[in-house]
């Protein structure tokens, strides 16, 4: 796998650069055609803390309320044992208010509303604002660390990955039309924060090689740079994969857009690094004279 690895860097380097550029022009399309599936968090909603019998299922709850209620009812455990928290959202004007008591009572003998509140609408536009404001700040500072850290034209391949990464998991979400949540919008921006370490790895090790192979072309130079992090990335990505995916199965429908968004970041954070963070450079015509100290005249 590693010498199959190693002959053909350059060819799976390019190839996953075009792979990179087609799966975002798609996830673009999606976002401008469906735009997200803004959850109750964000467009506003009713949430209601119930409490029915212990031996009433997750799946028994969602099956009997969703139709009442709308396909966007959320339903999870709360701290008690047979508690729960419904959210769905607000009836439309001139639409009757669903009672819970009479919607749960094919299913429960004992059912007892805890708590009833709303979020409005303009809550909900708050935190779209502060998401937004979080995600510009986010990249406004990853812009200047790279910009500090490497020079432009390499570090223009960590910050087009990162954009890459952000954007085709908005794609993703936009073409499932899955709801996107507070939960899934902290998986967004800490998918920022790993697919930075990805790239900065790479990209220290094209620094190296720089200055240590100066008469090497640069295109051998990332090959080298791909193949001497491989290993380092490849037990990086999966132990993190295999947590996500543990939480995916065991974390129950609260945490599985969280999950699924945390899923794609890191595969599309991991090739993103290899491809577009080393395939970049190389258009901007990246040499070692780039890191060289400048020559300063001593003449008078």
């Amino acid at each position: 796998m590693v010498e199959f690895f190693k002959q053909r860097i350059r060819r799976i380097r390019y190839l996953t650069s075009f792979v990179s550029v087609a799966l975002m022009v798609i996830s673009l399309i999606a976002l401008g055609v469906n735009g997200l599936n803004m959850g109750l968090d964000f467009t506003g909603g009713m949430v209601t803390e119930v409490s029915v019998d212990a031996n009433v299922t997750h799946d028994q709850l969602v099956d009997t309320l969703e139709p009442a209620l709308g396909e966007f009812t959320n339903v999870t455990h709360s701290d008690q044992e047979g508690r729960w928290l419904i959210r769905y959202p607000i009836p439309a004007e001139g639409q009757q208010i669903v009672d819970l008591t009479k919607v749960l009572s094919p299913i429960s003998h004992h059912i007892e509303v805890v708590s009833n509140s709303m979020v409005g609408s303009q809550v909900g536009q708050d935190l779209v604002d502060q998401g937004g404001l979080a995600l510009l700040i986010s990249m406004l500072s990853i812009l200047g660390y790279l910009c500090f850290r490497f020079e432009w034209r390499l570090a223009s391949g960590s910050l087009v990955a990162l954009l890459h990464d952000v954007v085709l998991v908005l794609g993703f979400f936009a073409a499932t039309q899955m709801e996107f949540n507070l939960t899934v919008f902290a998986a967004v921006l800490a998918i920022l924060g790993y697919s930075l370490n990805d790239s900065i790895i790479i990209a220290d090790r094209i620094r190296e090689l720089l200055l240590a192979k100066q008469s090497t072309p640069i295109e051998e130079i990332n090959d080298q740079s791909v193949i001497a992090t491989f290993s380092r990335t490849m037990v990086t990505s999966g132990t993190t994969l295999m947590t996500v995916s543990a939480l995916w199965i065991m974390g129950g429908s609260a945490l599985q857009g969280f999950a699924i968004a945390m899923f794609i970041g890191i595969l599309s954070g991991t090739w993103s690094s290899i491809s577009i963070g080393t395939v970049l450079p190389e258009w901007f015509k990246l040499e070692p004279k780039h890191y060289l100290p400048v020559e300063v005249d001593d003449a008078p």
